[in-house]
Order: structure tokens, then sequence, then C-alpha cells
């Protein structure tokens, strides 16, 4: 049950952004058109065509030596589908969708671009493997492999808060596995299985992506097969990508890797090996190594820059900038409050939109139970002596550094120390539209769990900049459309 309401509320966050459901229903139409008991591929042939890319990769595929028998210079996405099998092409089309919306989600970030070269890397190891064998067989490899780490990559792209709670728990020596469930809930795993039934992928797939066991003789031989080459691709990638690894340990790791895998891959040792080796070698290339190569170089200069409050802050005043003018009001409020929350570490943050009734009432949270909290949490225009009331009224944020003062908690109003009172410093930015009349209010705290600290007047500075980057989408459409929420 409490797993079930993490994925939703989960999904829920992916879909404010925007662009996640396009994705969704790119792949269910795509494993529909696959699906088709009678074969029409008419649904299929428009998911390729809709995409100047993947039109050209499939014609480009089927115009290839290994098809060259069935009569070359193909033309046409039907022919090609005639040619490949509809199944090829399917997942093809399901791999290539699930890559490019990577590329277009989060280009910033320098974790988000190595977790996707990683992922990138460890489907080049598994198309090797498979490339002399059934093309069907080995486009589906690829996808079990790249839907193995796909709950990882919707963290790290869509929830960056709570990412960088899970690298700091990993920073502290806990595994990455058991990182996720502290901050989550659920396993990457777990995500990454919800995101197969939502995209209803076939169950092969699903199986595919599960854990190689090479004792687990109840899965059929084609699961084992799936599993084995998903695992170690996956593997390898990550030997591959480790920084700060010495190149004769990763040799060593990757011969122990080979070693393992041979028999489940039916494939010598020496030969996994090479193939491995040869890819790490790409990096003089124009090959995905080259760039893994190249952002591990500037990784310590990037990670530095993250741990700047400031430049985190400015970071995300750029992505603000950077959506278009009538853009969607939720994914810019999402956006900003993520923004807050992992640049200050706050316990929590908090987006009030003023609404036509003159009532200031919570529309998105971060952090722990907040979610239970946000029905709660509503306020009126109408004045009170309270610092919720001096900051609406405020043209730029105000910083309290002590909550539990007597002082202050005189001025803070009932409800909110009913729902948080364990905050121990928080700070409230007031966000203005272009009538200079006060449309929302962002909200971020440290509870009394965390260690006390102040906000600098450079980092007010970069708050108050985003507060008024994110007025920008306050326009009388988007506020209808929160309205009827």
């Amino acid at each position: 049950m409490v797993k079930a309401a993490v994925l939703d509320r989960l999904w829920t966050r992916m879909s404010e952004r925007g662009d996640f459901p396009m994705l969704s229903q790119s792949l269910r139409t795509t494993m529909a058109a696959m699906n088709n008991d009678d074969l029409d591929f008419t649904g299929l042939v428009q998911v390729v065509l809709s995409d100047f890319a993947l039109t050209q990769k499939v014609l480009r595929l089927a115009n290839s030596a290994m098809y060259m028998a069935f009569g070359g210079n193909i033309t046409t996405v039907s022919r090609a589908l005639m040619v490949l099998g509809m199944d090829a092409v399917g997942h093809l089309v399901v791999g290539l969708k699930i890559v490019d919306h990577f590329h277009h989600s989060a280009p910033r970030r320098i974790d988000a671009k190595l977790e996707l070269n990683r992922t990138l890397l460890s489907g080049c190891v598994a198309r090797k493997l498979t490339e002399r064998g059934d093309l069907r067989a080995g486009e589906e490899a690829v996808v079990c492999t790249l839907m193995r780490q796909i709950g990882k990559l919707l963290v790290v792209f869509y929830l960056d808060a709570e990412w960088d709670q899970i690298r700091r728990h990993i920073d502290d020596g806990t595994l990455e596995a058991d990182a996720c469930v502290l901050v989550l809930g659920v396993t990457f795993d777990e995500i990454g299985a919800e995101a197969a039934v939502r995209w209803r992928l076939p169950d092969m797939i699903r199986s595919g992506m599960g854990e190689f066991d090479p004792l687990d003789v109840e899965q059929p031989r084609q699961v084992q097969w799936l599993r084995a080459i998903t695992n170690y691709s996956t593997a390898v990638a990550d030997v591959l990508t480790q920084q700060n690894m010495p190149d004769w340990e990763r040799e060593e790791r990757i011969a122990e890797l080979a070693q393992e895998y041979s028999h489940a891959l039916n494939t010598d040792p020496d030969v996994l090996h090479g193939m491995s080796i040869a890819l790490a070698r790409e990096e003089g290339g124009d090959g995905v190594m080259r760039e893994i190569v190249e952002l591990r170089a500037n990784a310590d200069a990037i990670a530095r820059e993250a741990l700047n409050p400031e430049a985190r802050i400015a970071a995300g005043v750029g992505d603000l900038r950077g959506l278009p003018d009538g853009s969607a009001l939720a994914p810019a409020l999402a956006l900003a409050a993520e923004t807050v929350l992992a640049a200050l570490g706050f316990a929590r943050t908090v987006v009030f939109v003023k609404h036509s009734n003159g009532t200031f009432k919570a529309r998105l949270g971060l952090g722990p139970k907040i979610d239970a909290a946000l029905p709660k949490l509503s306020f009126n225009t109408a004045f009170e002596p309270d610092v919720f009331h001096l900051a609406i009224a405020n043209s730029v944020g105000i910083f309290i550094e002590n909550a539990r003062d007597p002082k202050m908690v005189a001025r803070l109003p009932e409800w909110f120390r009913r729902s948080f009172d364990d905050a121990r410093a928080f700070v409230l930015l007031p966000v203005v539209d272009d009538t200079d009349q006060t449309v929302a209010l962002l909200y971020g705290d440290w509870s009394h769990t965390q260690e006390p600290r102040r906000i600098s007047q450079k980092e007010m500075s970069a708050l108050n900049e985003l507060a008024k980057e994110l007025g920008r989408f306050f326009g009388l459409g988007q506020m209808q459309a929160m309205e009827m929420m």
C-alpha cells in the first residue's frame, strides 16, 4: 500500500514536468501497434514517420548489408517493416524514444548527463553482444538493458532534491539501493518495474529487466539470456564509467565479469573482455565513452559548483528562463520548488498560490510526509499580524533565522504551528506578477534535526531573482487552470 502511494505520487510529480506524459503515450502507442493481432502495422508506421531521426535510423538499418538480400534501396518505412519485422522495429522505436526523451529532459546537470551516458554505454554493450544474432532478440535485449536502469534515470531527472539526498547517503557509505529506500521508500528496480507496467511493455521485457541468478532453473532460457545480457552490460558500463579507478583495476574487474557471465552468454571470456575494453578505448573517437570521459574530467569542478547554493539557484533561474512564454504553470512551480529545496538543503518546500477568493493555498510541496499536510496549509489575504502576511506585503524575501524563539512563535499563525512544529528556520519568497500583485509565496525550511545555518545576502539575492522569474508564469490562463485543480 505504501509502495503504491509513493509510486503514484512520484508519477504525478513527473507528469507535472509536462514532457513525461508524451513519452508514456508514445511508448504505449508503439506497444499497441506491435501487439495488434491482425498485423495491420499502420500505427507503427505512423509512430516512426512522426520522428525524422527515427525514420532515417529504420531506413538505414533496412538498407544495411545484413538485409541486402531483400533487394536493397528501401525508401519507405512500410517496406522496412516488412524486411525487419514488427518486433525488431518496435523494440528499436522503444529504445530510441526512451533515449531521446532523456536527452532532451535535463541537459544542464552533470549528474543527469553522466547517468544517461552510463545507460547509453550499457546499451552499446548489449548491442555489441547481440549484433551477429537475431535482430529482434538483439533489440529486445537493448530495451531490457535500458529499462533495467530506468528507475534510477527517472529519479535523477525528475526528482532532483530526492536524488541529492540519496547521493548524500551514498557518500556516507550507504549502498545505493538502500539509500533509495531510505529516501523514497521504494527501490530503483521497483520504480523501473512500475514504468514498464504503465508503458504496457510486454512480459518478456519486464522479466528480462530482472536480476540475473545463474542458479535459477525456473526461468525460461530466453529470460535468463536477456537477464544475463542486461546485467552484464550494466555492470560493464558501471566499471567503465567509475571515476578515479586505475586502468589495471578496470581491466581486472571487466575480466572478472567476463568470466562470470561467459557461460550464460555462450561467449568466450576473452572475447567478452576484448569487446568491453574496445568500448572503453572509444574515448579518442566519437563514441559514448568520449563524452563520459569529458564529463568525468569536469566532474570535480562542477561538483564544487553544485555545492554552492548561489550557483545552484542561478542554474534554476536559467532553467526557468529557458521555458517559453505561455508555458504551463505546474512545471515552473515544480522546478522552482526543487531548486530551492536542493540548493539550500531544506527539509521541505511549499508553494502557496493565490486564488480568486483571496486565499493563498498550498499547491505543491516537496519533502517527507508533505502531501498529507498540503490540504491544511492556507491563509486569507485579510491582514493578520503574522509573518506570512508580512511576506506577501513585501517585495523581497524574508528569512526567519530562529522560528522557535518565543517572540517569533507569537508571530506564527496557528495553522503553521500545527503543521510545521519542527521548523528551526525558514524563508518566505513573494512571487509578484506583471501588475505588481503578490500571486504566490515560496516557503522553505530547515527542521530542528538539521544543522543551523544562515542564508547569506548573495543567496537571498539569488532567491529573489528566482521568485521574480517565477512571476512570469502567472498569466490569466495559467491562473484559471490552477483554479480548476
